[in-house]
């Protein structure tokens, strides 16, 4: 997985395969999900991703124990 954010575009992507995106579908106003050929997720971009979370350059990863 890897996510990556873009400032000047405001733009959170997180890319969850490296499968060719066959198809993307903006599921709510500024939710893009990219799709590969048998429909599986491959990605998705958040637009204007600063005005949805506190802070887009931040991640913060965990595994429950």
């Amino acid at each position: 997985m890897k996510i990556t954010y873009d400032p000047e575009v405001d733009i959170l992507r997180i890319i969850f395969s490296d499968t060719a995106i066959e198809e993307s579908d903006e599921e709510k106003p500024g939710l893009i999900f990219d799709y590969d050929q048998a429909g599986n997720i491959v990605g998705l971009e958040i637009l204007d991703a600063s005005k949805k979370m506190e802070n887009p350059r931040a991640v913060e990863y965990s595994i429950p124990a």
